[in-house]
């Protein structure tokens, strides 16, 4: 995967459907190739809630697996003026404050439904914080109410059923409704 031809395509991409941006600039992150458009007119390229930034993340990923003959679609994030930052941060500091009750109470919690990034996010900063390492997570649930279980290290695992959907502990709203990838 050529980072000038994700780079260019984006562009093209942005372009053709008239969103406006000054630069974009692409990273490689381990597994992951971040692509970071900054722009003057930001909120049109993120949309209602991230969906139009959600579209054309997801038109460059089809794009870039097709000319690149790749058998996976490979991990691309497409951020615009460090929106996806913002966020991916929010649901660390929200993983971070349900560790404190799992700690606290000794139960488990199940975080919000969220989508297959940001699960990712919340398993991997758990598996690698230091200040985590007494719990562990996993995903259950399916399709649009998958979510995240947080949990101590020497709690039973398989006290949760397959396909089974583990109400939040805490009612409240946690701060994950609004999550847009």
């Amino acid at each position: 995967m050529n980072t000038k031809d994700i780079q260019s395509t984006l562009g093209t991409l942005l372009d053709l459907l008239k969103l406006e941006h000054t630069s974009i600039t692409v990273t490689l992150e381990g597994d992951m190739t971040r692509v970071d458009i900054v722009s003057n007119d930001a909120s049109r390229i993120i949309g209602w809630h991230g969906e139009t930034l959600n579209s054309v993340q997801h038109i460059l990923k089809s794009i870039i697996r097709t000319a690149d003959n790749l058998e996976r679609t490979p991990l691309i994030i497409v951020d615009v003026d460090g929106y996806r930052r913002m966020q991916e941060e929010k649901v660390k500091k929200i993983a971070e404050q349900k560790a404190d009750f799992v700690r606290r109470t000794g139960s488990r919690i199940a975080l919000s439904p969220m989508s297959p990034y940001f699960r990712r996010i919340v398993h991997l900063y758990v598996a690698n914080d230091p200040q985590l390492q007494d719990l562990t997570t996993e995903s259950v649930g399916e399709g649009d109410y998958r979510q995240i279980v947080l949990r101590l290290k020497g709690e039973k695992k398989g006290t949760i059923q397959s396909g089974e959907e583990l109400s939040p502990v805490i009612a409240a709203e946690d701060g994950l409704e609004n999550l847009d990838v």
